[in-house]
């Protein structure tokens, strides 16, 4: 605090007549890595801050790329501290200018950009438009926020229902009842679609779904239900359902991107246990395939370790199947986080290729 610098992520709530927001106040300072991953890890969208002063620096690199990594798709540049530079258009201009040179670099091209001149002191086009800048003609920062289309993150994925526990009712009314409870991530369930059970490649079709005691025909994304099968199969924690037509990949080896979390260094060889889901499966670190830099300069592939707020890339064997997708297709299924298996501390975290 002493010295101006954000360290934990800061939870601030608002809301208008449209809209509920909570905003992740994340560090940009690079020994501070893995709390900007833990910040844009549930974002819908993200607002980097530019000081009009200083322009497009190495933390802007490093907050740009670790929303291109984890494809934050609304991204809007606010370019700050206006007022220290008598609101000049030249100034906004330039700085735009540079950060469109650094979107050349990002390999998310579905990624929407929006810079906005703003000076955080007085307000000006935070909420209302200022007089101060009349060569801006855009709209101001909450009324673009009142206007994306913040839906679920989960919304164009496709099926996966991991399962947090079986229900089993012991009232005899109940006897026969075996219920799989769950939070639905993509896409929409409904009575009578063909279903498969991973990774054991069970088939079946949905028979019931209930939200708490109330039968519905449909389960949305995002919706934390329990669904019944037609047929009794073999199903427990950890398990996933997914429609027929929408398998993902079922794999004991992955290939995936890892922000490292943990003062101790992640070397290869080591075992963590993989949480996935509801799943946590026991698994070994093959190789590190070197670091990738925060600031869009390439890799460095003479590493083959990984030390506290590094990005690398990892091959991880499993000791058993596990239901994946990558995670520029489904955020769910597509990212993990690394257990220490002796402390139980959360290590780092992962996004699937």
């Amino acid at each position: 605090k002493e010295q101006g610098i954000t360290i934990d992520v800061a939870h601030i709530y608002f809301s208008t007549k449209t809209k509920s927001y909570i905003i992740a106040d994340t560090p940009g300072h690079i020994e501070y890595t893995r709390n900007m991953v833990t910040g844009a890890s549930t974002s819908q969208a993200s607002i980097i801050l530019v000081d009009a002063r200083k322009g497009v620096i190495e933390q802007t690199y490093r907050h740009f790329f670790i929303n291109n990594l984890l494809r934050v798709k609304d991204v809007i540049v606010a370019v700050n501290k206006m007022d220290l530079v008598d609101f000049s258009e030249e100034k906004y201009e330039a700085i735009k200018k540079d950060f469109e040179a650094l979107i050349t670099k990002s390999d998310y091209k579905e990624q929407n950009i929006t810079f906005i001149p703003v000076s955080a002191l007085q307000g000006d086009n935070v909420v209302d438009k200022s007089e101060n800048t009349p060569w801006y003609n855009g709209q101001t920062l909450l009324e673009h926020l009142e206007e994306l289309d913040a839906q679920d993150v989960y919304e164009k994925a496709q099926v996966r229902f991991p399962i947090q526990t079986v229900i089993r009712p012991k009232k005899d009314e109940f006897h026969d009842f075996r219920g799989y409870a769950g939070k639905l991530y993509g896409g929409d369930i409904s009575i009578g679609d063909e279903v498969t059970i991973l990774p054991s490649l069970t088939t079946s079709k949905v028979k019931e779904i209930y939200f708490f005691d109330q039968k519905f025909d449909t389960a949305g994304r995002g919706s934390s239900c329990t669904i019944t099968l037609e047929d009794d199969v073999n199903v427990s924690r950890g398990d996933m359902i997914v429609k027929s037509s929408e398998k993902p990949r079922v794999e004991k080896q992955l290939v995936a991107t890892i922000c490292w979390m943990d003062s101790k260094g992640l070397v290869p060889g080591t075992n963590y246990f993989i949480q996935s889901g509801s799943s946590r499966i026991l698994a070994k670190v093959k190789s590190i395939n070197g670091t990738v830099a925060t600031d869009f300069s390439g890799e460095d592939v003479s590493k083959n370790s990984l030390s506290l707020n590094e990005i690398g890339k990892v091959q991880i064997q499993l000791s058993k199947p596990l239901a994946i997708d990558s995670y520029s297709k489904n955020k769910a299924s597509g990212s993990f986080i690394l257990i220490d298996s002796q402390t139980n501390n959360t290590s780092g975290v992962g996004f699937i290729e």
